[in-house]
């Protein structure tokens, strides 16, 4: 009995993968995935503010993309072929293994000098787990002549971005970060390039709309977690409590701005063609969304900094100002998340991105000033600018509609 079990479980492994249909939608495992990828999201926010230096604001926007490109790829697998069974949910598994290991280890991802060496770790755990992607889809996709075809065109400058990556992490310091940055632009580069030779194919835009859309909320929700991370002790205090507040107004404002639109663009999505799918899914999701990540990573910075700025040393400082790293962080993240909205919507809907551009290149004039006012000022001018674009928004979708 138990060898037949065995030899049960085997064959369920090995079985062909259950490919998705037309109605497919996320599953609760690619869901715990998710969690596993904002975690490591997360600890890029460490990164980036122990101590927050120009250096740690540069270098973070490569390990977001470092994360990124991993987490896109496993949501194309997902739409290929379901997640959650068979030997997709092992590799899957193990690719999860894989970010959450790169995400311990991501507060030190320029530190050579440490016990394991973890930008070796790092590229490690990417190269595992693009490795496993791309074996699981080409194993997904062994039906498809055409979508296998642009993979293995794909394998190309992912080959070459890998290679950069294991190099930079073994050459440290700025080398790592020219590496890495080179990796990335080939990659990216190469793969929209070679995308317009042949294309994918999106198998079901409804699981792929919603699950860019439940990563994005996860993310928004780890800027609630910053204030916590920067208050300590003082959380208490009222002036502390007045800036997680104003925090969590601004989370929600923008994830109003995010879902406001998002239902109709996944409608554009399903009425598309087979090859305007594959071209809306690439731009409208992998790379708007993209600035949509990178936004509330910075966000959820700025925010930290906010409350450490307002509790200086364990004490309570409402006339600390911000500073121009912090404004950057926070002003500068809400501008991209911005502009990444706008860009959503144009590329879906085709209309309404204007308060979008305008409120982002608002909060951009209004940098100096943000830097030289007090913490808390700032963040409640931010949270005016994005409720008053937010409620603009709004009012000009109900026109629409």
């Amino acid at each position: 009995m138990g060898a037949g079990s065995r030899m049960l479980a085997v064959t369920g492994l090995l079985r062909r993968p259950l490919l998705t249909e037309e109605t497919h939608r996320v599953t609760s495992f690619e869901i715990f995935f998710d969690l596993v990828f904002v975690f490591a999201i997360i600890r890029v926010t460490v990164f980036i503010t122990h101590p927050l230096t120009a250096a740690s604001m540069a270098e973070g926007v490569l390990l977001v993309l470092l994360l990124w490109s991993t987490w896109i790829a496993y949501t194309w697998v997902g739409n290929q072929a379901r997640a959650d069974t068979g030997l997709e949910r092992a590799g899957v598994t193990v690719a999860m293994a894989a970010i959450f290991a790169a995400g311990l280890v991501m507060p030190d991802a320029w530190n050579d000098r440490a016990p394991t060496d973890p930008p070796v770790v790092l590229a490690v755990a990417f190269a595992v787990a693009r490795l496993i992607y791309l074996a699981l889809y080409l194993r997904a996709t062994a039906g498809d002549r055409r979508v296998r075809g642009q993979l293995l065109l794909d394998t190309i400058p992912q080959s070459l971005a890998l290679i950069a990556i294991i190099v930079g992490a073994a050459a440290g310091g700025v080398a790592q970060s020219a590496a890495w940055a080179t990796a990335f632009a080939v990659d990216f580069g190469g793969r929209r390039v070679g995308s317009g030779v042949r294309g994918y194919r999106l198998r079901s835009p409804h699981h792929f709309a919603e699950r860019h859309g439940l990563v994005i909320i996860i993310a928004l929700g780890e800027t609630l977690i910053a204030v916590g991370e920067g208050a300590g002790s003082t959380i208490a205090h009222w002036l502390v409590l007045a800036a997680a507040m104003l925090g969590l107004a601004v989370v929600v404002c923008l994830w109003w701005l995010y879902s406001g639109r998002a239902v109709a663009a996944q409608r554009v999505l399903e009425r598309a063609d087979s090859a305007q799918r594959a071209r809306i899914a690439r731009s409208a999701y992998t790379l708007a969304h993209l600035l949509l990540m990178t936004g509330a990573v910075y966000l959820a910075v700025g925010v930290e900094e906010v409350i450490s700025h307002v509790t200086v040393r364990g004490t309570v400082h409402a006339e600390a100002a911000l500073g121009w790293l912090a404004a950057i962080a926070l002003y500068g993240g809400v501008a991209l998340y911005l502009i990444g909205r706008a860009a959503f919507v144009q590329l879906t809907i085709g209309s309404g991105p204007v308060a979008s551009f305008g409120a982002a290149a608002v909060l951009l004039v209004l940098l100096p000033a943000a830097a030289s006012l007090p913490a808390l000022a700032a963040l409640g001018l931010l949270c005016v600018l994005v409720a008053g674009t937010a409620g603009y928004d709004a009012i000009a979708a109900a026109g629409l509609g």
